[in-house]
């Protein structure tokens, strides 16, 4: 199989092995603490949820980051990016664990927000140094490659954390206090692992580094305007339409992420372990189809191009999501969990793609870093916008249908533009 061979290539570059393991350990850490975070808030039995309270929660994890994520990548295009994935880590793993003490003490759900948006804002900064990073330990034939293998790799690490999440939480009898702890447990590993690649192998270039943390500062506003401007650059305008469409399949992939949580909480089970076993399975599926896009996306995009793959994916979604989730019933959502992972998963890796061919390296960093706040100002408007659509049992054929045309004026306007 091609994948496998190819998988067999980048596997000998030791650099690339060693960065794929941060990957996939900080990754699957990740997916043990949304798990946890999503038990605890969603589907524990004493708290009456609702999809306002689940944007809510959301927007409490995410938007104070997309305020202040450009400025996240000004500084990591200034730092060593191995230091990042160091100290974040090692961050990540102390916070993590007073989440868990928290959780422990039952405290008030604001001292419990604010620590597990402490974990979540460290989490911008090593995933857009991982992406920013992997053109440094592949050659540049591969990196098509190395994008599809990498971050779905990563992707499907953290579908495994979450399935060990469900796992520790059975045997610890629905304790979200132990399944955070091995969180924690697993954000420390990945800091140990960084110590094998070398300090200054991942860059930034030595005279774009600043070590005082006070200069870097100073010259993120500069920065991040010169990020932007070399994004707008005609020659990257490619790059820029392809963020915009991942922009918009991600407002549908949120949407449909508060959509999943109402049916498995309240529409499809008769209660929280039932929904939240059925949340096991569509996260099981979903996975599956981010390991699917790993193998046809290279053979698609390298065929189509890049962004003609985004209009495939962008028009598959549109015509399978309102087949697979008008039915509102435990297969079909099963079906459409694999079949949206498929297709998201397709075009990021196809954006990602774009993003590093026509980005230089010492801009890599904050554009990828604007790339991760447009995920999450995308993503929590969908929640909102989810949480004003939805009825209590999240069945909703009006926004099933909302987010199909999202998807089809992706496909025509990336076709459009393609044409052009």
């Amino acid at each position: 199989m091609a994948v496998v061979r190819d998988l067999r290539v980048l596997l000998r570059f030791r650099d690339f092995r060693r960065l794929l393991a941060v990957r996939l350990l900080s990754q699957g850490a990740d997916g043990v603490y949304q798990v946890a975070l999503a038990a605890y808030v969603v589907f524990s039995p004493e708290r009456q949820t609702s999809a306002a309270a689940i944007a809510s929660a959301m927007a409490v994890l995410l938007l104070p980051y997309s305020l202040v994520g450009p400025f996240a990548g000004a500084l990591l295009d200034r730092w060593r990016r191995r230091q990042v994935f160091l100290y974040g880590n090692l961050a990540r793993a102390g916070m993590a664990a007073v989440t868990a003490v928290l959780i422990a003490a039952a405290v008030p759900d604001r001292l419990f927000y604010v620590s597990a948006l402490c974990v979540t804002a460290v989490n911008r900064f090593v995933l857009s140094g991982l992406s920013a990073s992997l053109p440094r330990v592949v050659d540049a034939q591969r990196l098509v490659i190395a994008n599809s293998l990498s971050p779905t790799a990563g992707s499907l690490a953290a579908f495994a954390g979450g399935g060990l999440a469900f796992a520790v939480r059975l045997l610890s009898q629905d304790s979200d206090a132990a399944v955070v702890l091995l969180g924690a447990v697993l954000y420390l590993c990945a800091a140990l692992v960084s110590l094998l690649l070398a300090p200054g192998l991942l860059g930034p270039d030595r005279e774009l580094i600043q070590p005082r943390l006070g200069a870097a500062l100073a010259g993120s506003a500069r920065d991040l305007a010169a990020g932007v401007r070399h994004l707008a650059a005609p020659e990257r305008r490619e790059a820029a339409w392809a963020l915009g469409a991942m922009t918009l399949m991600r407002f549908c992939y949120g949407a449909l992420t508060v959509l999943v949580l109402m049916l498995c909480r309240y529409g499809l089970t008769s209660g929280p372990q039932a929904g939240l076993r059925l949340l096991g399975l569509a996260l099981g599926a979903s996975g599956a189809g981010f390991f699917a896009a790993a193998l046809v996306t290279p053979w698609g995009a390298g065929r189509l191009g890049p962004a003609r793959w985004i209009v495939v994916c962008a028009a598959s979604a549109a015509v399978l999501e309102p087949a697979l989730g008008l039915p509102f019933t435990a297969g079909a959502l099963l079906a459409a969990a694999f079949f949206l992972g498929l297709t998201t998963q397709g075009a990021k890796i196809a954006t990602d793609t774009v993003v590093q061919a026509t980005v230089e390296d010492g801009f890599r960093g904050r554009i990828f870093s604007v790339y991760d706040v447009l995920f999450n100002v995308s993503f929590v408007g969908a929640a909102a916008v989810a949480a004003v659509m939805l009825p209590p049992d999240g069945r909703s054929t009006v926004l099933v249908v909302t987010i199909a045309l999202v998807y089809g004026a992706v496909a025509v306007a990336m076709a459009r533009f393609e044409r052009q």
